[in-house]
């Protein structure tokens, strides 16, 4: 064949790219927009052992990003070598596993240094300041600088070598709040070092955005304190401390109860080795824990810390270290699944308390149109015994004025977490009398979370019956699938799905769970089979038959416009104080609120 075309017969010239195309190609891998650069810089500031780090910003991170901090600085001497490619204090190369520190690659510096304009001003521990310069790739000579300690890292026209990248960058006030949000996921890795965020856009000082100062304590207490600061409050009063540990992984945070749950994944943050990842597994570890509590609209919130010996888990998988590799990815996720249930279970029947809130805000007290005379509040006792006095009784009041004398319980009901049923309401809602206040209950949402928790027990007892297929149904699958289910086949036989090998790439059903009734075997199996291979494991089985329990539980539990008795009512109420997961449905809405003495009064004007 010949070749006529000069641009087909011309041989291919290999060249050697020169330093600044090479160092703008890697700042396309790992400055992605200011966001990026902000994460870069604040983490050498981390690794320098910095206590306090101020970032200020101005036309979201475009025009100016400057990092300030208290660390170790810089000798001036090193300042060149710190803005040549894959020149780091941080690893020796020997063992790219062992990683103690979140930069390692050596790739920030002289990336930034390529697309913007770069100062970076540093004094080492007992030398003088020096401040080097870098425009697109060329560096400046290092001359002496004023600095008390620390180092100043400030970037300005962010990708002005590279204009083309700009037009791909979205608002200043989209691009201002990825690095916020950015600043606040480090800030929770480092619960112990002041972090500030300042807009400096309109010149001067600007304006601070965000502050979260260095907190004091032990690591749960500080952790605590951190995320009030940068979750809220509302977060803090509802998490649930946990603490957990599998084959070499320590599980620690705090995860939030079932009814905060939020409508997307924006309060979801996930730590390995105290750098902040988002990790397809990780993630799905973590819906997986809320499955049997949340329905598939409602996602929980929760901030989890893995931390293991680095030989465990592959950083290096991606340029901006966002992903990262466990070696034993199923005892990860199981981890994260057993810490975070085992949590929820000893929140026993507890709800948010934004519940209360919520419906304190429902209730608008009418204002009142004259000043009201308030009375001063009386006593506790007093009022217990105008609160007995006063309460209504089920059953009618007898004849007689004989006096009928009852055993006096151990302890009085209205005493009990849930207190003691005083009223039925629209034949559902159960109205009780606490020792500060009251609990109304939506009696058929807490009887259903009560008899699932029960048939699920039975579940555990009896293990899940499994139906005989007459014909074993024979599903074709690619080689690489069919070992890959087959490797979970011993899981999937625990709820009652028998599947075994058939030859070639395909499988045979010879079992399925006799509680799903007549099941497609074949479009189940690559139900399956996508989840493996999203998430590293499958719950859909085990997903359909808690399905079915929870519609069993829904029709077998008390019916909406059923009179209930003062004993029913008691008697649920002990059952929901001694079942775990009763203060939410199956559906992860709230089953009770709880209003205070103190919430009630304000809503009455009282307070």
């Amino acid at each position: 064949m010949a070749y006529d075309d000069p641009k087909i017969s011309a041989q291919p010239v290999i060249r050697q790219l020169d330093d600044a195309a090479i160092n703008r190609i890697a700042a396309g891998e790992v400055v992605e927009r200011p966001a990026s650069a902000v994460k870069e810089l604040v983490e050498n500031a981390i690794d320098a052992g910095a206590t306090r780090i101020e970032v200020a910003i101005a036309d979201g991170g475009k025009t100016l990003i400057r990092v300030i901090d208290d660390g170790c600085g810089i000798p001036a001497g090193d300042l060149p070598l710190a803005l040549s490619r894959h020149a780091t204090s941080k690893i020796d190369g020997s063992d790219l596993l062992a990683i103690n520190s979140f930069g390692f690659r050596g790739e920030a510096l002289p990336s930034l240094g390529a697309v913007g304009r770069l100062t970076i001003t540093s004094r080492a521990r007992g030398q003088d300041a020096a401040m080097i310069r870098v425009e697109g790739g060329h560096a400046q000579p290092v001359r002496p600088a004023a600095l008390q300690s620390g180092t100043t890292v400030e970037l300005t026209d962010l990708f002005y070598a590279t204009p083309a990248r700009l037009k791909f960058l979205k608002s200043d006030r989209a691009e201002t709040q990825a690095i916020a949000d950015v600043v606040k996921r480090l800030a929770m890795a480092e619960p112990f070092v002041t972090v500030i965020l300042r807009d400096v856009s309109g010149g001067g000082d600007g304006r601070v955005t965000f502050r979260a100062d260095a907190r004091t304590g032990d690591m749960f207490k500080a952790l605590h304190g951190r995320l009030e600061t940068v979750l809220g409050k509302d977060f803090a009063a509802n998490a649930l401390k946990i603490d957990a540990e599998r084959e070499g992984f320590h599980l620690t945070g705090y995860a939030a109860l079932p009814t905060f749950s939020r409508g997307s994944a924006v309060m979801q943050y996930l730590f390995v080795n105290g750098r902040p990842v988002r990790d397809k597994l990780l993630i799905g570890a973590l819906r997986g824990a809320y499955m049997d509590f949340l329905s598939r609209d409602r996602h929980p919130a929760a901030c989890l810390f893995i931390d293991c010996d680095p030989q465990l888990v592959d950083v290096n998988v991606h340029p901006a270290k966002s992903e990262v590799r466990f070696r034993n990815a199923g005892s990860v996720r199981g981890l994260i699944v057993s810490g975070l249930r085992h949590a929820l279970a000893e929140a026993g029947h507890r709800a948010s308390t934004t519940v209360a809130d919520a419906t304190l805000g429902a209730l608008r007290p009418e204002a009142p149109q004259a000043p009201v005379y308030q009375m001063d509040r009386p006593s506790l006792g007093a009022r217990t015994a105008s609160f007995q006095m006063q309460a209504p009784t089920f059953q009618e009041a007898p004849h007689s004025y004989t006096a009928r004398v009852e055993p006096e319980p151990e302890v009085p009901l209205h005493d009990f977490p849930l207190g003691a049923a005083r009223a039925q309401l629209h034949e559902n809602y159960i109205v009780a009398q606490t020792a500060d206040g009251m609990i109304l209950v939506d009696a058929h949402a807490a009887h259903e979370r009560l008899v699932y928790e029960d048939l699920k027990a039975q579940m555990a007892d009896n293990g899940v019956a499994a139906q005989a297929l007459l014909i074993p149904e024979i599903v074709e699958l690619s080689d690489s699938d069919c070992a890959l289910i087959l490797e979970h086949a011993a899981e999937f036989a625990k709820f009652g799905l028998g599947i075994e090998p058939f030859g070639g790439g395909a499988i045979a059903v010879r079992e399925t769970p006799a509680i799903l009734g007549e099941v497609n075997a074949a479009l189940m199996i690559q139900d399956i089979l996508d989840e493996l291979h999203d998430l590293g494991s499958s719950e859909t089985v085990q997903a359909r038959i808690e399905a079915i329990l929870s519609r069993v539980a829904c029709h077998g539990s008390v019916r909406t416009g059923r009179r209930m008795q003062a004993d029913e009512m008691n008697a649920l109420l002990r059952q929901m104080e001694a079942t775990p997961h009763s203060g939410q449905c199956n559906h992860g809405r709230p089953t009770y609120v709880e209003l205070k003495m103190t919430d009630i009064e304000r809503l009455f004007g009282r307070s």
